[in-house]
């Protein structure tokens, strides 16, 4: 399952400037606010989110919330991400792999899942 999101930067410089950390609060938990260190970073962490949700094909939603989705980093500073149990085996997870670029103004992100959802593999069985 592939996912792709892009965001204006611009959009988040606003949006810290008038909301400051609770703006971050919607979207991030406190160790992912950590990792953020300047809009260019808080964008590219929501179109993140956004790409996953897409992966999935559920768009955030009550199925998959911002919060079910944790964004952090490898040792070597690459982002990945980890999703809610719930998610997990309802998608039969098996790897994921996420990418996070800036560039022009905008932020893109690119996910892809491996796995699928329990109940397409009870129909192909």
């Amino acid at each position: 399952m592939v996912g792709v999101d892009i965001v204006e930067i611009k959009r988040f410089e606003n949006f810290l400037e008038k909301f400051a950390e609770k703006a971050l609060e919607k979207y991030l938990d406190k160790e992912e606010m950590k990792l953020i260190k300047n809009a260019q970073s808080a964008a590219g962490f929501f179109a993140a989110k956004e790409a996953v949700s897409k992966a999935l094909g559920l768009g955030i939603s009550k199925t998959c919330g911002f919060h079910d989705i944790k964004i952090y980093k490898l040792p070597n500073g690459a982002p990945s991400f980890t999703l809610s149990s719930h998610l997990v085996k309802t998608f039969n997870i098996k790897s994921v792999s996420l990418s996070i670029a800036h560039d022009g103004g905008f932020a893109i992100a690119a996910v892809i899942i491996e796995g699928e959802p329990i109940e397409k593999q009870k129909l192909e069985h």
